[in-house]
């Protein structure tokens, strides 16, 4: 058979999403390599030079943006600048999320950190919607402002109270969406307006930059920079991996920052590992959307058990039309095919649970502890997309760093239950909770 005989029926960009998750990027200038089903793993800290000179040239080449992309295969000389199975996740997360380039880190922190490092400079501010993850809330509060960085906290679905917040000094607008853990979700597109008309009238170097937390939905639920957003930043030990064995993160955005968010993963030292990159490849990626279409028709399922449920209060599911933000989330949490997907992550409360003196109800506590000790489907842990079904009170748990005033004030209940559902039959998680609610 000839090559011309050979040769694809249509191109690979004509194919969909999903099969590129799963085939990847053959065609790679981050690697020699066209036999393997599996791209092969790299585990060398550092590679062999032919020469000095080769040497000086990768050190040259390395975050040199006058360098033609083009070329052949680019110099390794050392894992913390360069090393090609992280470049190769790198190449097909960019595509996943539609951006021009995607950089990826040793945990969701240090790609939160390089995002917002790369763009804010001593004197710059961030505005940051109040309710985020708690590590990203000791971040902007406790360590930024050493370094001469203010992060000044307004709701970001109150255009007034936002429009307030802005002053010549912001150069980030920072929130999750949907929000970790009440649900909230906040419009991109809406806030690209506005930053949009905020940018009209500054310079290039003083414009805003929208930067959004994508953990919750992945690319397969959510692409905020398709929605207007200049970066996306996520948890790869999240929704990417889904099997909770390697931690990672990522931030996908223009390719203007590339070179400077290059430099400042190589200064501070937060590199993913390869061995971690290779897993995200190999397995994380390529199933991401067959575990997210079952883990969203399962999160449904369960959604609806739990509004039905007489000992529930509420239930907060973007999937559902009295979600405050039911709209949008129809508008904008849409797969790469464009059907409506609203994630796997529910949240809720129980009735009859209110404070006392401050602190959780007890019946809350009781809930939670029957699962950790009874429940099979169910576990009590942080995290969140993984395969198997997770339940934790985030109030206490994962967003402990936030003041408890501030946590109530933007509608954080110290009751409210978050539950990331997993790939277990529905119905074997909804007797869990069942058989939880009628000994709380």
């Amino acid at each position: 058979m000839n090559k011309e005989n050979m040769k694809r029926k249509k191109s690979k960009e004509e194919y969909r999403v999903r099969t590129h998750l799963i085939h990847g990027n053959f065609e790679t200038k981050n690697w020699d390599y066209d036999h393997h089903i599996n791209p092969p793993m790299s585990t060398s800290a550092m590679y062999r030079l032919s020469s000095a000179q080769r040497g000086a040239q990768g050190f040259f080449e390395f975050a040199n943006e006058t360098i033609d992309e083009t070329r052949d295969l680019p110099i390794y000389i050392y894992d913390r600048l360069e090393e090609p199975s992280r470049c190769m996740l790198e190449e097909n997360l960019a595509y996943a999320e539609r951006g021009e380039m995607c950089l990826t880190f040793a945990t969701g922190m240090a790609a939160i950190s390089a995002a917002v490092c790369s763009v804010c400079e001593q004197g710059h501010e961030i505005v940051a919607h109040p309710v985020t993850y708690g590590c990203t809330y000791s971040l902007f509060h406790n360590w930024l402002p050493r370094f001469g960085i203010k992060t000044r906290w307004a709701d970001v679905n109150d255009e007034a109270a936002l429009q307030e917040a802005i002053t010549p000094n912001t150069r980030v607008l920072y929130f999750e969406t949907p929000i970790n853990p009440t649900l909230t979700l906040v419009d991109i597109a809406a806030k690209r307006k506005l930053v949009d008309e905020i940018n009209a009238g500054r310079p290039a170097e003083q414009r805003i930059k929208i930067v959004v937390d994508n953990t919750f939905a992945t690319p397969y639920c959510q692409r905020p920079i398709e929605l207007g957003a200049d970066f996306s930043v996520q948890s790869l030990t999240k929704g990417i991996s889904g099997f909770g064995t390697d931690m990672g993160g990522a931030v996908v955005g223009p390719k203007s920052y590339y070179s400077k968010m290059l430099l400042y993963r190589k200064d501070f030292g937060g590199v993913l590992n390869p061995k971690s990159a290779w897993t995200f490849l190999v397995y994380g990626l390529p199933s991401l959307s067959t575990r997210f279409a079952n883990q969203i028709k399962s999160a449904y399922h369960v959604a609806k058990f739990l509004r039905d449920s007489p000992k529930v209060d509420k239930v907060l599911f973007p999937g559902f039309d009295e979600h405050p933000q039911y709209e949008v989330a129809k508008r904008q949490m849409r797969n790469p095919e464009g059907k409506f997907s609203p994630g796997s992550m529910i949240y809720f409360t129980l009735k009859d649970a209110e404070l006392t003196d401050g602190q959780q109800h007890p019946r809350v506590e009781r809930f939670i502890d029957y699962i950790a000790d009874h429940a099979y489907c169910i576990t009590l842990a942080v995290s969140l997309g993984y395969m198997k079904t997770l339940v934790e009170n985030a109030y206490s748990m994962t967003h402990a760093a936030m003041p408890a005033e501030e946590k109530l004030r933007m509608g954080m209940e110290p009751g409210g239950i978050r539950l990331s559902v997993g790939l277990e039959d529905w119905h074997d998680i909804t007797d869990d909770l069942r058989d939880a609610l009628e000994h709380a």
